[in-house]
């Protein structure tokens, strides 16, 4: 299975559309961090018709327990959670790829891969090596993933080509859509 991550999603019709898209592919959707909306808003409701039942969701109050879910509490070498600096600061935005679990293309089994999805990217996600268990993580409408998580997962920063350069990004749903349909598609030769 694999699973779809939305950072700090703000409009609801883009989260129902997509909790719709999983309820159809069997894919888990993850919510993380603040929402720009209540679980129960109407129009959030509407655009997942009555599909709901059907949706494997998950609420994350934080990245870390995110990670945590989809990692899964007691495994066996977990990929390195950020780094804090002396005293405790803030943590560290950058870790080395060799701490994270499988680079571009490579397959290991030991943990999912997260796959961070963001506007233009010179990594195309037509060029991605998904695997079963890997997770395509989104950014919020308005200002995409943190910094620190695009570092963080720099070797697994892909984008989708806009050719004409004509718009800043696409809409969070059918972003989604194009990724997850053509991941499926690979991974089970439709």
């Amino acid at each position: 299975m694999l699973h779809v991550a939305l950072w700090e999603p703000e409009i609801p019709p883009n989260t129902g559309n997509i909790a719709r898209l999983c309820a159809a592919t069997g894919t888990r959707l993850h919510l993380i961090g603040r929402l720009g909306f209540r679980l129960d808003d109407r129009s959030l409701r509407r655009a997942g018709l009555d599909y709901w039942p059907a949706v494997d969701v998950v609420r994350h109050v934080t990245f870390e327990d995110f990670e945590r879910a989809l990692y899964g509490e007691g495994q066996p070498n977990p990929p390195a959670p950020f780094p804090k600096k002396e005293g405790g600061a803030e943590p560290s935005a950058v870790l080395s790829p060799s701490l994270l679990r499988g680079g571009v293309g490579e397959r290991s089994s030991a943990f999912p891969r997260i796959w961070c999805v963001e506007t233009p990217n010179e990594k195309l996600y037509t060029r991605a090596d998904f695997v079963d268990g890997d997770c395509l993580l989104f950014g919020s409408e308005s200002s995409g993933l943190p910094h620190s998580v695009r570092e963080r997962f720099a070797e697994r920063l892909i984008g989708i080509p806009m050719p004409t350069g004509a718009v800043r990004s696409l809409n969070l749903a059918t972003a989604v859509g194009i990724v997850l349909y053509d991941a499926l598609r690979r991974q089970h030769g439709w």
